[in-house]
């Protein structure tokens, strides 16, 4: 069997192909063209879709020719998943046609919007904010169907895309369901999303992720050259993608990304909400994957040094002692979590003379920011994390992993795997091993 993931990233696309084992059998990638940001609007940021469909058919193409012949050509079972950015989102036609552009994850313009949601949402929904889903569903809703007459789909990226490849749209996950006010501890449309909804926007039909929909179109499936029996599969959002990649599968698991900012990610047996630092769930099998995000983060480290000189620097940290220094390194001021305080300043001083003590000193401090995280999630209920798999360019450096390790008490891994289209492979996997 085969599996495909394809991964809509902010700057490019890239597609993989696993085997039954696992095991990675091929990879591609396309460069997508930046989004727009129009200054004359605050807040605007957005895409034309059909740049995303140009850099899927190119990541096909360059895929299947990369794919050994006699895997295309036998007749083993196949199938193929999409993550895109979580809250990403269009309005179309019934035949998929975009009304306008899309608004991207981080557009923020559809401020109404959310005053009004505010007025129906329960406290704990991911449909709260300017940058959700339903927001941006609401403000398009007003300016890109007064000339449309037809009803027309609000779907996420990896929805539409979803839907082209099969030619048949109307089609979600939990996941990226979820900004769009999805219950996903009922399974159902509450009925407060519909009534702030003009009655000419439909809401997708939403799938567990992974969960099979139909074979590709054979038009498309004869243009980038795979299989017409190739299945198409309920898609996910990219960072529940790179989670499945981590290969963090049990209650406990925990995953850091130290990237630019440093986001802690948690399973759990029941869903977490805690709007007021910013913590939500999404639902992943029979358990719940618990995140939330500082502000503190591998930023703040390029701020004192470049990546080059960081390698330098720790290679005379000693990971078993502390600095002595009580960082709480923060870009500007406000914290989001494990501490929601708007004024928050940031905690950089004294800088000792030593560059080697004060680098430690911000990678204890944000060492000291992920354990009080999960020390968070497990006050809102999550359990303790049982060991740590970190993804992001920190996770390269064993000495933060080291002094993170000694702060954290468990054990500190670097994941093999953290790529979000491998994620999706093995999403697209799953049904398949389900039907044996």
């Amino acid at each position: 069997m085969l599996g495909i993931g394809v991964d809509l990233g902010t700057s490019g696309c890239r597609a993989v192909a696993v085997d039954a084992r696992q095991q990675l059998l091929a990879t591609a990638q396309a460069a997508l063209p930046s989004p727009v940001r129009d200054v004359s609007r605050e807040g605007c940021i957005e895409q034309n879709p059909e740049l995303w469909w140009d850099a899927v058919l190119t990541v096909l193409r360059r895929l299947a020719a990369r794919l050994d012949p006699e895997v295309l050509d036998s007749k083993q079972d196949m199938a193929l998943c999409v993550d895109g950015t979580s809250a990403t989102l269009l309005l179309c036609q019934p035949n998929g046609t975009p009304l306008g552009p899309a608004l991207m994850y981080n557009d923020s313009r559809s401020v109404l919007a959310a005053k009004r949601i505010l007025e129906f949402a329960p406290g704990g929904s991911a449909a709260r904010g300017a940058a959700s889903s339903l927001a941006k569903a609401m403000h398009l809703s007003t300016a890109q169907m007064r000339e449309i007459s037809t009803p027309s789909w609000a779907l996420h990226q990896a929805d539409w895309i979803i839907g082209r490849l099969r030619n048949q749209f109307g089609d979600s996950d939990w996941n990226n369901a979820l900004k769009l006010g999805f219950d996903p501890v009922e399974l159902v449309w509450p009925e407060w999303v519909r009534q702030l909804l003009p009655a000419g926007i439909m809401l997708p039909r939403v799938h567990a992720p992974g969960t099979l929909l139909g074979p590709i179109s054979a038009p498309v499936a004869k243009l980038v050259g795979l299989p017409a029996r190739l299945m198409l599969c309920a898609g996910t959002t990219d960072s529940t993608a790179a989670v499945i990649a981590t290969g963090a599968c049990h209650r406990g698991d925990a995953v850091t990304s130290l990237g630019s900012t440093l986001v802690l990610k948690l399973l759990s047996k029941q869903p977490i909400s805690a709007p007021q630092y910013g913590v939500y769930s999404h639902r992943l099998g029979d358990q719940w994957l618990v995140g939330g995000a500082s502000n503190s983060g591998g930023a703040t480290l390029r701020c004192f040094f470049d990546d080059r000189r960081i390698e330098q620097l720790s290679q005379s940290i000693d990971p078993s002692k502390g600095s002595g220094l009580d960082y709480y390194p923060l870009l500007a001021v406000g914290e989001r979590f494990p501490i929601a305080d708007p004024t928050m300043l940031p905690r950089m001083s004294p800088r000792p003379s030593d560059d080697v003590r004060f680098l430690q000193g911000l990678f204890e401090g944000i060492a000291r920011i992920e354990r009080d995280g999960y020390e968070r999630l497990a006050q809102l209920g999550a359990p303790p994390p049982q060991r740590v798999l970190s993804t992001g360019g920190g996770a390269r450096n064993p000495v933060w992993s080291k002094i993170r390790q000694r702060l954290l008490g468990v054990p500190v891994l670097a994941a093999e795997r953290q790529d979000a289209a491998y994620g999706a492979a093995l999403l697209a996997l799953h049904p398949l091993i389900a039907k044996e």
